[in-house]
Parts: structure tokens; C-alpha cells; sequence
């Protein structure tokens, strides 16, 4: 089996489980319209990424990260953020002040994307490796996770109470700046971590497309 096979199976695997997962956070889900709109950015994102699969594939370190951050945001989706049942263990068995997993999900809102940015601005753009890449892919990062707040904002202001239930705030009146640090931290750490992994994917890529 070639490597084009190989890696078309492994999508096809990531996509129905993903499928399975969608399926599992609609059945019982806390509260359908807070569902509904973490679920949407999932549906969106999917969608994007299956209409530009033939043009423009990534490499499969960002289609397993993309599968990771959204099985993230269904799980959240499901319960929301703020009654994920190993959270809430966490933040008793430890004496903590609140349920994390949104903190967890802003830090993967960083982590997640900056691959991405790092893979699209090195194959579409003139920019090499280097500190503007660094800049730009942290930048990017950073402006996605104000947009998000804005977002959430714009929500709790139209739908209330299903808002309130979105935003997952749990009281705490420097949640927005708090969430966009963790995006930073995130995005940080993943260039970081991560940046000789994807080089090698890049190169693996290159070797099909």
C-alpha cells in the first residue's frame, strides 16, 4: 500500500470517529443551543477541510490535532465546559475554585491552530522559518482567540441564558483575558514542542503532493 493510501485511510478513520463522537454529544446533551453553538464550529471547520481536501491536503500531524481540539470542543459541547464530569473530580479531589476543562480548551484553542497557521503561511506564503513566522503564527493565534471572545460576548447579549451557559464564565470577571493568555501560552508551547515534528510532516508531504 502506498503512502497516499495510507494516509487517505487514516483520515477516512479520523473522520467517522469523529462522526461517532458528533453523534454522542448531540444524544443527552446538557443543553441543545449551547450544544448547538460549540458544535457548529466543529460542523464548519469539518466542512472546510473536506471541501478543500483534493486542492490543498495537510499534512496528517494537523488532521490528527484538528480531530484532538474537536473532540475537545464535542465533549465540552455535551456537558458544557463548566460540568465536565473528570473536571469536576479534579477540581474537588483538589480543593480547586472551579471546574478547568474551558481553560483546557483555551489552551488548545492555541496549541491546535498555530500548527495550522505554521503549515499554511510556510506552503501559501512567502514567509520561511524563522522569528516573522513565529510572530505572525502567534499573532494569528492571538486575534482568533479575541475574535472567539467577541463571539461569546455578542451571544450572551442575544440569547441570554443559553449565552450565559456558552460563555462558562463560573463567576470569574477576568475569564476573557485569562482564556486569551491561555491561547498564547498554548500557541507558545506548540511552536515550541512541536516545530521539528511538523517539519518532518512537511517534508513526508511534499514527497506525495
Amino acid at each position: 500500500m502506498d503512502q497516499t493510501a495510507k494516509d487517505t485511510r487514516l483520515h477516512i478513520f479520523l473522520l467517522v470517529s469523529l462522526a461517532v463522537v458528533f453523534i454522542w454529544s448531540y444524544i443527552g446533551c446538557f443543553n441543545f443551543w449551547g450544544w448547538f453553538l460549540e458544535a457548529l464550529l466543529v460542523f464548519t471547520g469539518i466542512g472546510i477541510l473536506i471541501s478543500v481536501y483534493r486542492k490543498f491536503r495537510l499534512t496528517n500531524l494537523v488532521y490528527v490535532l484538528i480531530w484532538l481540539h474537536a473532540i475537545i470542543l464535542l465533549i465540552g459541547a455535551h456537558y458544557t465546559y463548566s460540568r465536565v464530569p473528570v473536571f469536576n473530580w479534579i477540581r474537588d479531589t483538589f480543593e480547586l475554585s472551579r471546574n478547568h476543562y474551558d481553560r483546557l480548551g483555551h489552551f488548545v484553542q492555541g496549541f491546535v491552530p498555530a500548527v495550522i497557521a505554521r503549515e499554511v503561511l510556510l506552503r501559501k506564503s512567502p514567509l520561511q522559518r524563522g522569528g516573522w513566522l513565529l510572530a505572525t503564527v502567534i499573532c494569528f493565534c492571538l486575534a482568533m482567540s479575541a475574535v472567539y471572545e467577541l463571539i461569546e460576548w455578542l451571544i450572551v447579549l442575544v440569547a441570554e441564558d443559553e449565552g450565559v451557559i456558552f460563555l462558562a464564565t463560573q463567576g470569574d470577571a477576568w475569564d476573557a483575558q485569562k482564556d486569551m493568555a491561555l491561547c498564547l501560552v498554548g500557541a507558545a508551547v506548540s511552536l515550541l514542542t512541536l516545530s521539528k515534528l511538523h517539519d518532518r510532516a512537511l517534508k513526508k508531504i511534499s514527497r506525495v503532493v
